[in-house]
């Protein structure tokens, strides 16, 4: 066997496990189906922006292991994750806090937001929220909910808030102070040169092959290395015995602009039903630039099938109870790690794909 590692998938698993492999002094190959590395974190410059090309990625994290493990690849700026929502032309600062609440009712103190909140809750008769829809106004009540959650939560995962998970509703941070850091997390930002830079330079000292499926090669690849390291789909990697896991995607129409400055932030969601994307990100906010021309990318959630990009596994309970069929194979699969978003089935936040790639290193080599 030529290599001790074969991983596949040059996203954030891939490398930062390649990175830490090749510093323990292991041969390493990795490859990937796509024509360049880093996953669905890539950036490509254009007109002089970084733009990211399948979606906006803000890292963020309250690790200082994750932190000062990127800064050694990248310099991060300070960008500051704050959306705004767009209904119908009324803007709304997100996530929601007192910006939000005076926006929307004209009150001015949190005990003021709170009593609107409750008002409009008692008058739901919500007691026990078993739904998306339930838990939002029990959250954030009523108005909000019409005007900010329900289209773009439709839009964004093809069904009515009545029929999802209230869990889901339970991710978006609730303030009762004028902050609208989203994350608010300790550490913030985005790496100024753009991620694919980083991710290169994480590699530096790797074999690395692009364009090459690792499903269509296996018997070829599966024999050159003494483990495999999987990062792509599940289900996939099982030929889909027990049937799909389910995604949503998305797609994304991105354009240049002849203009300095489209729309004055990084992110502005689109909360009505009636307008088609969920989403526009102006790309050259991120890093604060000041090129002439601006780049920006529509994004739209759409249905996933096999053969387009999953991005968003649904962890509803039919797809958990199906996704464990699959990990009991996978326990089995001698001299495999299954990692990252699509290698588990779960949504990870950059710094997550990161902190668990690092733990299945220190696993192997220390």
């Amino acid at each position: 066997m030529k290599y001790d590692y074969l991983i596949v998938g040059a996203g954030l698993f891939g490398a930062t496990f390649a990175q830490k492999a090749k510093e323990a002094g292991k041969r390493v190959l990795v490859i990937d189906k796509r024509n360049h590395v880093g996953g669905n974190i890539y950036t490509e410059e254009v007109e002089g922006i970084q733009v990211h090309k399948y979606g906006a990625h803000i890292f963020h994290t309250n690790d200082r292991r994750v932190w000062e493990y990127v800064n050694r690849f990248a310099e991060f700026n300070r960008y500051t994750n704050s959306p705004m929502a767009n209904y119908h032309g009324e803007l709304y600062s997100l996530p929601f806090n007192m910006l939000t609440f005076n926006k929307m009712w004209g009150v001015v103190t949190p005990d003021e937001a709170k009593a609107k909140i409750e008002e409009q809750r008692k008058a739901s008769g919500i007691e026990d929220p078993q739904n998306l829809e339930e838990q939002a106004i029990s959250l954030v009540g009523t108005d909000i909910y019409e005007k900010l959650i329900n289209g773009y939560t439709q839009k964004q995962w093809g069904r009515p808030c009545r029929e999802l998970p209230a869990f889901i509703i339970k991710r978006l941070p609730v303030r009762f102070t004028y902050d609208n850091n989203y994350f608010n997390a300790l550490y913030q930002g985005i790496p100024t040169e753009g991620y694919t830079a980083m991710v290169e330079k994480m590699l530096e000292g790797v074999e690395v092959r692009l364009g090459v499926d690792y499903l269509e090669n296996r018997d070829t690849y599966s024999k050159i290395a003494a483990k495999t390291v999987y990062t792509g789909a599940l289900d996939a990697y099982f030929d889909y015995c027990y049937g799909p896991l389910n995604y949503r995607s998305i797609r994304f129409e991105t354009e240049v602009l002849d203009t300095e400055n489209y729309q004055g932030n990084a992110v502005i969601n689109y909360t009505d039903s009636e307008t088609p994307y969920t989403r526009i990100i102006e790309h050259k906010h991120f890093v604060f630039g000041t090129q002439p021309k601006t780049v920006i990318s529509r994004e739209y959630s759409q249905e996933w099938t096999l053969g387009i990009e999953p991005y968003y596994p649904i962890n509803d309970e039919p797809n958990n109870a199906l996704c464990e069929k699959y990990k009991t194979l996978a326990q089995k699969e001698e001299n495999v790690i299954f990692g990252g978003r699509l290698g588990q089935y779960r949504y990870y936040d950059m710094d997550a794909v990161i902190l668990s790639a690092l733990d299945a290193a220190e696993k192997e080599f220390e």
